[in-house]
């Protein structure tokens, strides 16, 4: 296969569609997820007979178990699967929102409209009901995709590629608004992110090689974020059952996700109080623990923590720990050592947690809050695409406006410049 001539026909096509998909009402959207859920419903079988496969070839090749969890198919992540097409056809469409609009002194009217980006493409690993999600999501937000899964979902990314276009064609929307990458070669990548004439934005979606891989050759802008360096905060002034249960929910409700937290900081006027219950709690759970001097001078359960654990996201039951004198060398600690991502504090004091707000330099700040929060789904957008550390185009989890820009419109009536 000559893989750049694929890609640019791929691109061709997509950029083609996206100009049908942007004009569709949110009518015909709508209806299309609905068919793509239905679709998915009866092609149960053939979904897991493709998911078969790539489990199969997956064991073959060595994937340990972790990586065969998430490229599993069964029931449940069918229905999950469906059940998100179902959500994101209740979401409010964001293209062609006006807002702002104010008359100017020369009698014109000026406002702002919400419009997609165009094509989006999007590179993600392993979890085939990313598919799903891309699919329905740059859907619904008016723009056109082009999906490169990980060779090792090949099968069952095709097969979920069907039923999604089957739901465009059951509505009369081109199904090269969503098209699937059918080749594993690596070089489709290289190609996809160096497309502008044809891509818009790209969004990875995977380990953090991947996404600096793609930082550094796309001539696309990307979306996306390195790491998940999270920390909470335990202020002098928080209240001691909150601080205990978010910062053990923090850490143990999940291991393997962006928004878990990697380190915790203690107040060290605190330290002496909080500490054996954390450890008790961490220990339970089987969490390793790594901490500061003082830490480790204050338990035995810690070992000696390095400068190289203040900026390691672990994705495992490993937490560091740091005794601050003060808020500000939190805070300091944060914007140094932390990725952007989420940071919470935990405190009863007004005043300093307005101070944590401004100062804490993330893409998500949170007030006696789990940092597991920072998903688009618990903020309200529906689904989410990914989270942004960057500022510029989005930040934070990434939904349907996040797939959005916006355009001035002016409205006149005949009116000239004098």
């Amino acid at each position: 296969m000559d893989i750049k001539a694929y890609m640019i026909e791929l691109g061709q096509s997509a950029r083609a569609a996206s100009r049908v998909i942007a004009a569709a009402t949110t009518d015909q959207k709508n209806k299309a997820l609905l068919a793509m859920a239905e679709a998915l419903e009866a092609s149960r079988a053939e979904l897991m007979a493709a998911n078969r496969k790539d489990l199969e070839r997956g064991e073959q090749n060595g994937l340990d178990a972790a990586l065969l969890d998430r490229l599993e198919l069964n029931d449940a992540r069918i229905d999950t699967m469906i059940e998100g097409l179902r959500q994101v056809a209740g979401l409010q469409d964001p293209v062609g929102e006006i807002t702002d609009m104010a008359y100017r002194p020369s009698g014109i009217q000026i406002g702002k409209m919400r419009v997609p980006l165009g094509v989006i493409g999007i590179i993600y690993e392993s979890r085939p009901n990313v598919t799903v999600e891309a699919a329905s999501l740059c859907l619904k937000s008016g723009n056109a995709t082009i999906l490169r899964g990980g060779s090792e979902a090949i099968e069952s990314n095709q097969a979920v590629a069907k039923c999604i276009r089957q739901g465009l064609a059951a509505v009369g929307l081109p199904d090269t608004a969503v098209q699937v990458v059918e080749t594993t070669d690596r070089a489709a990548v290289g190609e996809l992110i160096t497309m502008p004439e044809f891509v818009d934005v790209i969004v990875p979606r995977g380990g953090k090689g991947l996404i600096e891989r793609i930082s550094r050759d796309a001539k696309v802008t990307v979306i996306k974020h390195l790491d998940g360096i999270c920390h909470v905060y335990i202020d002098d002034d928080a209240d001691l059952t909150k601080a205990i249960n978010i910062s053990v929910n923090a850490k143990t409700h999940r291991y393997g996700t962006c928004n878990t937290m990697e380190t915790l900081l203690i107040a060290k006027s605190r330290a002496e109080e909080m500490l054996p219950e954390l450890v008790s709690a961490y220990q339970s759970a089987g969490v390793e623990l790594r901490g500061c001097e003082q830490t480790c001078d204050l338990s035995a359960a810690f070992i000696a923590a390095t400068e190289e654990d203040w900026a390691t996201e672990y994705l495992a039951p490993i937490l560091s720990v740091k005794i601050v004198s003060a808020m500000s060398e939190a805070i300091a600690h944060i914007n140094q050592y932390g990725s952007h991502h989420t940071d919470a504090i935990i405190t009863e004091n007004y005043t300093k947690s307005r101070q944590f707000l401004i100062e804490v330099d993330s893409s998500s700040v949170m007030v006696n809050a789990s940092t597991r929060f920072a998903d688009g789904f618990e903020y309200g957008l529906g689904a989410e695409i990914g989270i942004s550390t960057d500022k510029i185009h989005a930040r934070g989890p990434v939904g349907l406006e996040g797939l959005t820009s916006q355009k001035y419109v002016v409205l006149g009536d005949g009116h000239i410049r004098r």
